[in-house]
């Protein structure tokens, strides 16, 4: 008994500080991003407490067109994006878990020959300029529309799905329309939740592509307008040409501080989004975990 017990102080121990080397940098930013810029060289990267509260910098980023546009950008592509991904990942699932398809081998082959052998990016480029996608958020919403995995993991929730339902629902006259939607979907409200969460998370941190596909700076997403600020440092673009007329003292601007906040913009939609998420994924483990 001593010994289970020590071996779960030490599991909760070794758990509680890998989630503060998760949390203290997240907690460092906000604290970086809400500190006065007069103060923020007294911030080092252990501080988590503002020196001398201030919203300043985020007044000063919300008030950028570029900063503003980008994030709307992002929202736009990761709602658009994830609500195709989880239709047509149900929907191959669905059709793939029908015991009658013909061919269902041969289309399992292919789908792990796809996840296995990725195309490159030169041939994925010449697929979107002959589409005539380029400079389109079509570009970025459509890419991997379905991910294979994910499409294996839907359709294990589909087969655990009681056949004598769908039998019953037949038998009423439903189709197959009717099952999917009436049947297939509000059982699957757990898996679609997963997965859904993991789509999302894919477009909200989708900048490498975007920074191809994408020219017009107006549209985009907010993960490629950070990645301009904090890794290639143009800072004039980050605070704005007006708003560094219109600073009484430029000197006092700390675009570390700035950079922290952009940050910030680009973390606390998932971090919102995780509590609501993370409720379905509970319930659906805890329903898996009974048998009958």
């Amino acid at each position: 008994m001593k010994t289970l017990k020590l071996s779960k102080i030490l599991l909760y121990s070794a758990l509680f500080l890998i989630t503060l080397t998760m949390i203290i940098p997240i907690v460092n930013l906000l604290a970086m991003s809400l500190t006065a810029p007069e103060n923020a060289h007294k911030m080092t990267g252990l501080s988590l407490i503002p020196k001398g509260f201030s919203l300043i910098n985020y007044q000063i980023l919300l008030s950028n067109p570029l900063i503003v546009k980008s994030l709307f950008n992002s929202i736009f592509i990761t709602v658009s994006g994830t609500l195709l991904n989880l239709l047509l990942t149900a929907l191959a699932a669905y059709v793939l878990t029908r015991k009658r398809l013909v061919g269902r081998k041969f289309f399992m082959v292919i789908l792990i020959l796809i996840m296995v052998f990725e195309p490159g990016l030169i041939p994925e480029y010449l697929v979107v300029k002959d589409l005539g996608l380029l400079d389109s958020y079509l570009s970025l919403i459509l890419y991997k529309a379905i991910n294979v995995y994910y499409l294996f993991i839907m359709m294990r929730f589909f087969e655990d799905v009681p056949e004598s339902i769908q039998e019953a629902a037949r038998i009423d006259g439903a189709g197959h329309l009717n099952i999917f939607f009436r049947i297939m979907l509000p059982l699957s409200k757990p898996a679609l939740a997963t997965l859904g969460l993991f789509y999302a998370v894919f477009h909200w941190n989708e900048f490498f592509r975007a920074s191809i596909y994408l020219t017009d700076p107006g549209k985009w997403p907010l993960q490629l307008v950070l990645r301009q600020f904090v890794v290639e440092r143009d800072n004039a673009s980050l605070v704005g040409v007006q708003t560094l007329l219109e600073y009484k003292s430029v000197a006092n601007l700390d675009f570390g501080s700035l950079q922290a906040g952009t940050i910030m913009l680009a973390i606390v939609p998932l971090l919102i989004m995780y509590p609501f998420i993370l409720k379905f994924y509970a319930k659906g483990a805890l329903e898996g975990g009974v048998k009958d």
